[in-house]
């Protein structure tokens, strides 16, 4: 899943994210890119869990086509 997160503005944000998506699933393949305020998260896990988790943590995502 493609993920934008508006709160993501720096590296310290992205590390907040980091661990929030560990939570979720520790073994999802993750890849961040903070310019573009984007996560690609590739995970089995239910979308409306990882943005739940992310919201719980202070950083709502948007699911990006």
């Amino acid at each position: 899943m493609r993920l934008h997160i508006e709160a993501m503005t720096c590296g310290g944000c992205a590390k907040h994210v980091t661990a929030i998506l560990d939570g979720v699933d520790a073994q999802g393949d993750l890849e961040i890119d903070v310019p573009t305020k984007t996560v690609t998260f590739e995970t089995d896990r239910p979308t409306a869990d990882v943005q739940a988790a992310l919201a719980a943590g202070g950083y709502p995502a948007t699911v990006v086509a």
